[in-house]
């Protein structure tokens, strides 16, 4: 699977040889794609075995959702990039994760998906806005979305791409 469309265009915002988090990275289409791009990436996803260590590339098996501490506590990163997921305790550890002048790179599905399939439970779709409303008054929107796509699939998501101020 190929990056997606929406990291590759902001992908230019990201500092120069900052290091990436790509948080529940699948995979590793984004985490390779960074990698690609000569910065060092961390991958955190619960299943790992999609995943390779490199010598630019940390991978950290953790589960999100457990209940579990934070696994970067005291850890910052130059771009948070986060795809077709939604766990909301999460956002606060997110945002303090990214560095002044780091950026988040979000897309996930929203409301209205339910008419496509899955994920179609609202805990797992974002409300009309709310990625605007999570980086209101801390961060600079360079771009956002809410809309449906016809690719991969038909879905609604939202997507943004938003930098922390220096």
């Amino acid at each position: 699977m190929t990056a997606s469309s929406w990291i590759t265009t902001w992908a230019g915002l990201v500092p120069a040889g900052a290091t990436v988090l790509d948080l529940a990275a699948g995979n590793g289409r984004h985490t390779r794609f960074f990698a690609g791009r000569s910065h060092p990436v961390t991958a955190v996803d619960r299943d790992v075995s999609g995943l390779v260590a490199a010598d630019t590339i940390e991978v950290i098996a953790a589960d999100l959702e457990d209940g579990s501490p934070w696994p970067l506590a005291g850890r910052t990163f130059g771009a948070v990039v986060v795809t077709n997921y939604l766990h909301r305790p999460l956002f606060p550890c997110l945002l303090d994760a990214i560095t002044p002048g780091g950026v988040l790179l979000y897309e996930t599905f929203m409301a209205g998906n339910e008419r496509f399939g899955r994920p179609s439970r609202p805990e797992f779709l974002l409300r009309d806005g709310e990625l605007l409303d999570l980086v209101r008054g801390k961060f600079s929107v360079v771009a956002y979305e809410a809309r449906m796509i016809s690719e991969p699939k038909m879905a609604m998501v939202q997507r943004i791409a938003a930098r922390f101020p220096s």
